[in-house]
């Protein structure tokens, strides 16, 4: 029996894993996730409540300021139709108005002085105009993004893209 063979037996090595690369991976997500949580975080825009006392039994007090409103509706074509006041009221008729420092931004240069203006003499200076931006279907996403420069390069903070057309609004674009 001691004629065998012994068996040879390997040498096990010491495994070791450097978690190095891992560590690094981990604080780059945590780094990611907390830089996209913070960019998603919604930006909300103040109401123009009363200053004190409510509106109280007056029935107009809850209705929009029409003086302060500028409706721009954008279709295809670079077509791009303004008016200031609600559709079926409107304090300046709707008008065809072009893109661009002579068109737009002076539209928006004058209705913003002359709110301002309207505001102070109601004893709110700081209230300018507020801007509804709606976008048809048609309209391309450069058209909004160049009224959005707009609103930008003219400093007007208050306004809102909105989706929906009254019906009035429909049967406006629809006129070539």
């Amino acid at each position: 029996m001691d004629n065998l063979p012994k068996k040879v037996r390997s040498k096990k090595l010491q495994t070791r894993v450097d978690l190095t690369a891992m560590v690094s991976v981990s604080f780059l997500l945590i780094v990611f996730f907390m830089v996209t949580t913070e960019l998603e975080k919604p930006k909300l825009m103040e109401f123009d409540f009363p200053r004190e006392g409510g509106c109280g039994g007056d029935l107009g007090c809850s209705r929009p300021d029409e003086n302060r409103i500028l409706t721009i509706l954008l279709d295809d074509n670079d077509k791009m139709i303004s008016y200031i006041g609600l559709i079926h009221s409107p304090v300046q008729k709707p008008k065809e108005i072009k893109y661009g420092k002579d068109g737009i931004r002076k539209e928006l240069l004058f209705i913003d002085k002359k709110t301002h203006a309207y505001s102070a003499a109601m004893g709110r200076p700081e209230i300018g105009v507020t801007v509804i931006i709606k976008p048809s279907k048609k309209s391309n996403y450069g058209n909004l993004v160049s009224i959005l420069d707009e609103m930008e390069i003219t400093g007007i903070n208050s306004y809102a893209i909105v989706d929906y057309y009254t019906p009035e609004e429909t049967n406006l674009l629809a006129i070539k």
